[in-house]
């Protein structure tokens, strides 16, 4: 695959390094306004940093772009006579609507939006994809892409942002949860590091259950509390506390304020 990534940022640079490492291209075109923050990737075979994003437009088919929201329109303006039919479009920028770059490049083209987490930085991010009409037929490169860095769910836009608190601020919330957890280790007498160990590798545990057996968490609840035993009893007791409700209730206000910020744009 012939790629360009346009703002080889934070993002821009783990999704390089995910394609780098999974052999998954033929060129790679990496653009930043200052490329020292870039050059541990240069002596990469067939990576290419440039500041021109013009010429990375023009070497590339696939168009990833991972620049600050105030910086995309003009962006979008500058390439747009450079664009092809061979051109997918694909935006992670949060917040900017595919009627949008519609308006800007032409609704002929192949516009996705991917939607990574923080995740991605290890491989491991949950990445949500919509697309217009045209898109569609190039949904699987997208995919393609991000599952060598994660894994993926194509979904409509307008579920996009519920994504982005599920998934997105999705891994503060488990890193709350974990962090609990480990005061918790502490408080029953395992030092700090040992009791983040234990935190973390029990709650990656937990999720590779479900991801490898498809179970539903009750189901794997079954097969750890025991009539009397001691697990029901944490689990009642945090259900009195209101573990699953305040998790719910602090999602769905997480939701109401990212809506109330995009009235406010708006």
């Amino acid at each position: 695959m012939k790629i360009a990534i346009i703002g080889t940022g934070n993002l821009g640079k783990s999704i390089a390094k995910g394609l780098i490492t999974n052999n998954a291209i033929t060129t790679l075109y990496l653009t930043k306004r200052n490329l020292e923050d870039i050059q541990d990737l240069e002596g990469y075979k067939n990576v290419l940093l440039t500041t021109d994003n013009i010429e990375a437009v023009k070497q590339s088919d696939i168009l990833i772009f991972a620049i600050q929201p105030a910086h995309f329109e003009n962006i979008l303006r500058d390439i747009q006579p450079y664009l092809t039919d061979k051109h997918v479009i694909i935006s992670t920028i949060t917040g900017f609507l595919i009627p949008q770059i519609e308006a800007l490049i032409g609704s002929d083209q192949y516009i996705i939006r991917a939607m990574p987490n923080t995740a991605i930085a290890v491989g491991k991010s949950m990445t949500c994809l919509c697309s217009n009409e045209n898109g569609k037929k190039r949904l699987k490169i997208a995919e393609a892409i991000f599952n060598r860095l994660g894994h993926t769910l194509a979904i409509p836009e307008a579920q996009m942002q519920a994504a982005t608190v599920v998934c997105a601020s999705g891994v503060a919330f488990w890193m709350r949860l974990i962090r609990a957890t480990t005061q918790a280790a502490i408080q029953l007498g395992f030092d700090a590091k040992e009791a983040q160990e234990l935190a973390m590798y029990t709650s990656e545990g937990a999720a590779n259950l479900l991801i490898t057996n498809g179970h539903h968490p009750e189901e794997e609840i079954d097969r750890v509390t025991t009539p009397k035993g001691c697990t029901i009893e944490g689990l009642n007791e945090m259900e009195h506390k209101g573990l699953s409700s305040s998790l719910i209730q602090g999602m769905v206000a997480s939701f109401n304020k990212i809506n109330n910020i995009k009235k406010e744009q708006i």
